[in-house]
């Protein structure tokens, strides 16, 4: 089977489509014949990828939607208004660019309440959702990237 039809007949889920890492896994899957389900925080980043997305392969269609991965409620709201995807990837992340001697505890719990939790919310609904109407199989993919590493050390002053 090609590359560019192995995931005709799919639906696929991306969090964090709407820029980066979620938009070239977006893209990718489109490439390959998969409907893309763009999901972002912002509307206009979601739809700004979408309409980028390979659209030539029969069956194929892709919509954006707009989630916050760090709410139960929004999350849910995502998952009950598609069918149950056969491929999630969990790529919606941010960054509170502070170092952590000067990091606001506000600004360090919005990064966990986003990287962790929406992790968990979304493979949570994913599965029960597959479960739930008897899927055979799906994947659930969660990535992250060299952002959430600091690559040098936080010296103290003294």
């Amino acid at each position: 089977m090609t590359a560019a039809t192995r995931l005709i007949s799919r639906l696929t889920l991306v969090t964090g489509g709407g820029s980066g890492i979620g938009r070239a896994v977006c893209q990718r899957l489109a490439s390959e014949g998969a409907s893309v389900v763009v999901a972002d925080i912002s509307e206009e980043s979601a739809n700004e990828t979408m309409v980028g997305l390979q659209n030539e392969l029969r069956g194929q269609g892709h919509m954006a939607a707009v989630v916050d991965v760090s709410s139960k409620e929004s999350v849910k709201k995502l998952v009950t208004r598609i069918q149950p995807p056969s491929v999630c990837v969990n790529a919606a992340g941010i960054t509170q660019d502070h170092f952590l001697l000067n990091m606001e505890e506000d600004h360090f719990d919005r990064v966990i309440q986003v990287n962790l939790k929406g992790s968990f919310l979304i493979t949570q609904a994913v599965a029960q959702a597959l479960v739930a109407c008897g899927a055979p199989k799906g994947s659930i993919i969660t990535v992250g990237s060299i952002v959430g590493k600091r690559g040098r050390e936080e010296r103290v002053q003294r």
